[in-house]
């Protein structure tokens, strides 16, 4: 069977749109993970920032490290008289797609530590992400946090 080139126009076409619609699919999904630094402001629900510093910035395997963060609440309206305890995730990037490895809580305006390890070898990045609750708008730490292991 011969083809005509009929029919290789109709193979590039093919995969033409099949590549211009995979392509499409990221960009549709980018809108639903806002990216780091962002803070989603409800109605009524108050702003907030969290910021984390490691330790040290290389480990070896194994090795714990520590993670000291601040919940810091922006509105000065719901700043005061606020004794809840509010969720805080450390998020870690795999495979393009940020995953929960460990959590605390914290009081607003308040501080936390953590300690971390890892068992293999990689470079890893994290991240702070306080999720939206009845009083706060969401918010991710206003960058990634690099820690080398090996």
């Amino acid at each position: 069977m011969t083809r005509t080139p009929f029919s290789a126009r109709r193979i590039l076409s093919a995969l033409v749109i099949s590549i211009a619609v995979a392509g499409l699919v990221p960009a549709v999904a980018a809108p639903a993970s806002a990216a780091p630094g962002t803070a989603s402001v409800e109605a009524g629900k108050g702003k907030v920032k969290v910021d984390g510093k490691l330790g040290k910035d290389h480990v070896k395997v194994n090795e714990k490290v520590s993670l000291k963060g601040s919940l810091k609440v922006l509105d000065a309206a719901r700043a005061d008289g606020t004794e809840s305890l509010e969720a805080v995730f450390v998020q870690q990037l795999q495979a393009g797609v940020w995953v929960n490895i460990a959590d605390t809580s914290c009081r607003p305006n308040g501080s936390f530590s953590l300690s971390l390890s890892f068992s293999l070898s990689a470079t890893i990045s994290l991240r702070l992400y306080h999720p939206e609750t009845t009083l706060y708008a969401a918010a991710y730490s206003s960058s990634t946090l690099v820690l080398r292991v090996g």
